[in-house]
């Protein structure tokens, strides 16, 4: 008798135990309201998705059952709000984050990160100065500007055949520093730039600028900014009659810059970090289960996000812990096949050799047409 109540107690407690898993809280940053909300909601879509798959497997820590629970929050895509938000994640008790999405916010935030020893992934800030700044706890699931600008500019003398280059950019940290490379990349394979101006990243009339550029008889255009603002640059240098080629890095490919720019955006080119998610299929098998969860298409970021996530869970099954400081130096050491590709970190946590694909607008749609590895070739 005593053998079976035992029994029944150990299988009684065992129900309880899988009932009740610990809550383990990964934090997510980006713009969920404003602008860019479509993409905030896509990148935190991608990590949800990353988490949901990974509970559905009945996750253990240290031989406990655990639950991982994505705690979301706006930063506006401002930098102030991203600081404050940084900190409030750090009080709930994340033990990670993913995000932030805007350069702008990622570089304050990723002080508040350090000293409280979270690691943070983000899925979408490219500035450079980011990893710069030697943080062990800072790492991106892309390339940044600092690698892909100057690809670009490579691209652009090399490939277009580009022969008297304009450049705009939107001051904003990501606009201007991804112009900065461009503008690197073309001087370092002997182009010619004659003329640079800049906007701001809530400006909707360009045509100022665009007649002064049209004066210096340019024949391809390097945006410095995001899809929406892009879409009607392209649309206004149509109105304008210039049959200037629009260029961009990481910052124009998107359903919204087809909606806007229109049959006016056809022969935009765009060279967005990662590879050619059209034609991988694990990228096409994502956005199948992406499809069935969420009713909607990929935006843009998911698959990074959901890449950030992976990597993230990863870390914090090698380190067989919640303690921040053992994730941190765990996902130093992570090497995983994601969505986008191989994940895996150097010493400044920018991915090792980060692929880059040239896509252009054809028949109203982006297609892919190359992918430029790290080398430019």
């Amino acid at each position: 008798m005593l053998a079976m109540t035992t029994c029944a107690l150990a299988t009684q407690l065992s129900f309880a135990w899988a009932a009740d898993p610990e809550v383990v809280k990964i934090g997510f940053a980006g713009p969920l309201t404003g602008p860019a909300a479509r993409v905030g909601k896509d990148l935190q879509n991608g990590a949800q998705l990353a988490l949901d798959e990974e509970n559905a497997r009945h996750p253990t820590i240290g031989g406990k059952p655990v639950k991982f629970v994505l705690v979301a929050q706006d930063d506006q895509a401002d930098p102030r709000t991203a600081v404050q938000i940084a900190q409030k994640l750090d009080d709930d008790g994340v033990v990670g984050v993913i995000g932030h999405y805007n350069s702008g916010c990622s570089i304050p935030a990723s002080g508040v990160y350090q000293k409280a020893g979270l690691a943070m992934i983000t899925p979408g800030s490219t500035n450079p100065e980011l990893t710069k700044q030697g943080f062990k706890n800072v790492f991106r699931t892309m390339g940044h500007d600092g690698i892909g600008g100057v690809v670009g500019g490579h691209y652009a003398i090399e490939q277009i055949k580009a022969k008297r280059i304009g450049i705009i950019d939107d001051r904003t940290a990501f606009g201007q520093g991804l112009s900065d490379a461009f503008e690197k990349g073309v001087k370092e394979a002997k182009g010619n730039i004659v003329a640079r101006d800049y906007t701001n990243d809530k400006a909707v009339d360009f045509r100022a600028i665009l007649t002064r550029m049209k004066g210096r008889d340019i024949d391809v255009l390097f945006f410095g900014g995001l899809d929406a603002q892009g879409a009607m640059l392209v649309k206004q240098m149509r109105s304008l009659g210039m049959k200037t080629l629009l260029f961009g890095a990481g910052a124009l490919k998107s359903n919204t810059f087809l909606q806007i720019a229109g049959p006016d955006g056809e022969g935009t080119q765009d060279l967005e970090p990662g590879p050619a998610l059209d034609q991988l299929p694990a990228a096409q098998d994502f956005a199948k289960r992406y499809k069935a969860r969420f009713n909607q298409d990929v935006e843009l970021y998911a698959p990074f996000a959901y890449d950030a996530a992976l990597a993230m869970l990863k870390a914090i099954h090698d380190a067989n812990s919640l303690d921040r400081q053992r994730i941190n130096a765990s996902l130093a050491k992570v090497n995983i096949s994601g969505v986008t590709g191989k994940i895996a970190f150097d010493a400044y946590g920018d991915l090792i050799k980060p692929p880059y694909t040239l896509f252009e607008v054809k028949q109203g749609h982006w297609v892919s047409v190359k992918t430029i590895g790290a080398n430019g070739n």
